[in-house]
């Protein structure tokens, strides 16, 4: 929490000695009027340049999203303290990625990557605070501030900080995400620039879970046992943690005039290095669980990777033909460890490293009503061989109704840590020589002020690859020998009735080839009906109600901590439960306030539900917190 601390005193600092910068046309004089700019002024940006705006208002999707994630987790399943990982409820995919995902995924959920950074554009300094509570003792915090020091550039710094001790025996969690960067826009609109650097470490301590006896004394209720801390655990001497750090910079030239709206070319360059690293400490060998090893005591396992990434591309825009971007790049990589691993028979090596070029392309075109967009991308590598497809088409029949569908293929090795693994304990040793997962997709959605939205996909998989349990009960990667396929269909939609309202999400699943390989719930709902009004002549606007959440049972994942991975386990199916939660929510000028009663039928009936195997689902809770955004 000192970087927080830090960060904060910096935000006070800058805001104090703030200047107004210039006066963008159409914003109206800060310091003439006294009034703050029109808030559609504040403009946030992606890194792919869509652009919204800062928005203050407080709604039931405020609520969804006020979470240690900061989006709405409606396809996830928490773990019972802040700051740990999360079991999914649905298959999500990325199709545009040809490059192996570095291992650990259970710790990357709260790991920010280059589409995670937005840019800004404001016509005053802004700070927004975040704060909640968490399990037991601790504190979640986050501080964003940013500043036009012109019109031309922009700065932002944000640290997000979380310390939970939890309700359980070891599971402390203690995580930090670092972040700072700029954007800037050349006077004559010829050359633009996005860059951010952040900084990451994600730590749990790691406890395996319950044991038998403390899962049976879980399940049945017994009063005594109503104090988690006095449950015990499988290992108390374990913890993991995620580090990272990234160099990012996306920035582009116009050859052509700025006003030439025939023919347009531009040239772009993306830069990008991250280091990422995932230690795994024990202080003493727990061999019952994880098989033998080499240390007894101290054991530390350590996988790093080392990526630098360079693309240019040459786009062409022409009003009749629509945009074009040709693109070629490389990436140099490695990934791996500092001994070699030999064994009877064989030997596991230490290194995945190397060079690699890459092609690719879009297209993007107004024809008629619709938007049309493609985009594509070829690895030229016979070691980490890849490609992707994807196409889309959009049309909106007026700015409250509109639909979009497409296809996406793509081929891609698996992640990094199922080709090559090494590890204190023997059984976690293990080179692969996969195949290429080959993934489609045919995606619809339908999105209706009036009617709600719908998505629904199709998706198949070939060699699927996951982690499960072997013939002697370890966990090991596999890829499926049949394919995988896949439905998704999932409805939303609000009704505001006046002085109450009601939101209500629905999804249905069916994994129509691969069962046992891909465990999903069939259904997962979410039903909020809520009263909203104002108060205080309209000092305060609030919502009051509750949120009841609902998963249908299945042969849910299992949580390894010698990998930070979940795998495939088919002997317990668990889920089934409702989870009910009251919350009042206000809003006072441009602060935020969130209360909330969490599972709070766990106070008539008692809690016995999990969100892994061994892994106890959240008691009820009390949180309060608030987002504040304060103006220059």
């Amino acid at each position: 929490m000192k970087k927080f601390f830090f960060c904060l005193f910096v935000f006070l600092s800058i805001q104090a000695t703030a200047q107004q910068p210039d006066r963008i046309p159409g914003e109206r004089n800060v310091k003439e009027k006294d009034t703050l700019p029109s808030i559609d002024l504040y403009k946030i940006i992606s890194v792919g340049n869509d652009t919204t705006h800062l928005d203050t208002t407080l709604n039931i999707i405020k609520d969804y999203k006020f979470n240690y994630l900061r989006e709405d987790n409606f396809e996830l399943l928490p773990f019972s303290n802040t700051g740990q990982t999360y079991n999914r409820l649905s298959y999500r995919k990325d199709y545009k990625k040809t490059f192996p995902l570095f291992g650990a995924r259970a710790r990357h959920f709260n790991f920010m990557e280059v589409e995670d950074i937005d840019y800004y554009h404001v016509p005053t300094p802004w700070t927004e605070f975040y704060f909640k509570t968490v399990p037991e003792q601790g504190q979640q915090l986050d501080a964003f501030f940013t500043i036009n020091t012109s019109k031309n550039l922009n700065m932002f710094i944000a640290y997000k900080g979380t310390r939970a001790l939890g309700k359980y025996q070891h599971i402390l969690t203690s995580t930090g995400n670092l972040r700072l960067g700029f954007s800037y826009d050349s006077d004559n609109d010829k050359y633009h620039a996005k860059a951010h650097f952040v900084s990451q470490d994600l730590l749990n301590e790691e406890n395996g879970g319950l044991t038998s006896q403390a899962i049976e004394q879980y399940i049945n209720k017994e009063p005594e046992f109503d104090d988690r801390s006095v449950l015990d655990v499988k290992f108390q001497n374990a913890e993991s943690v995620l580090f990272g750090k990234r160099f990012f910079i996306n920035h582009e030239y116009e050859i052509t005039k700025v006003r030439d709206s025939v023919n347009k070319l531009r040239l772009e360059h993306t830069f990008d290095f991250s280091y990422k690293k995932f230690v795994f400490r024990q202080q003493s060998a727990v061999n019952a669980l994880f098989g033998e090893s080499f240390e007894s005591s101290n054991l530390k396992d350590i996988t790093r990777l080392e990526k630098l990434f360079n693309e240019a591309s040459l786009n062409y825009s022409n009003s009749l033909l629509g945009e074009l971007a040709f693109k070629a790049g490389h990436t140099n990589y490695d990934y791996g460890y500092n001994s070699v691993y030999i064994k009877p028979g064989d030997t596991i090596g230490n290194r995945l490293n190397g060079n690699l070029l890459h092609v690719g392309g879009s297209y993007k075109k107004q024809l008629g009503g619709f938007a049309l967009e493609a985009d594509a991308k070829l690895n030229l590598s016979e070691d980490i061989p890849g490609n992707y497809l994807a196409a889309s088409a959009s049309y909106d029949f007026d700015e409250n109704n509109g639909i979009r569908f497409g296809i996406n293929q793509n081929s891609s090795a698996p992640n990094l840590n199922y080709l090559l693994y090494q590890s204190d304990y023997v059984e976690y040793n293990w080179q692969n020589d996969f195949e290429n997962e080959i993934s489609q997709r045919i995606f619809g959605d339908f999105r209706s002020r009036r009617f709600g939205s719908l998505f629904a996909s199709i998706s198949q998989v070939e060699n699927y690859t996951y982690f499960s349990l072997d013939a002697d009960g370890g966990v090991k990667p596999f890829q499926a020998g049949e394919q995988v396929r896949y439905l998704k269909l999932k409805a939303e939609k609000e009704f505001d009735l006046g002085l109450f309202g009601s939101y209500n999400t629905v999804m249905y699943q069916n994994v129509l080839q691969g069962v046992g390989v891909l465990n999903l719930p069939e259904f997962v709902t979410r039903n909020s009906i809520y009263y909203k009004d104002h108060w205080f002549d309209k000092a305060l606007y609030l919502q009051t109600g509750f949120t009841l959440k609902y998963f249908s049972k299945y042969q849910m994942n299992a949580y390894d901590p010698v990998l930070a991975e979940f795998y495939v386990q088919n002997s317990q199916e668990l889920g089934g439960y409702p989870v009910v939660d009251y919350f009042f929510n206000g809003k006072v000028d441009k602060a935020r306030i969130f209360f909330k009663l969490e599972h709070i039928n766990a106070l008539l009936d008692g809690n016995n539900n999990f969100a892994a195997p061994s892994y106890p689902y959240t008691d009820f809770l009390v949180r309060f917190g608030l987002v504040w955004d304060l103006f220059l």
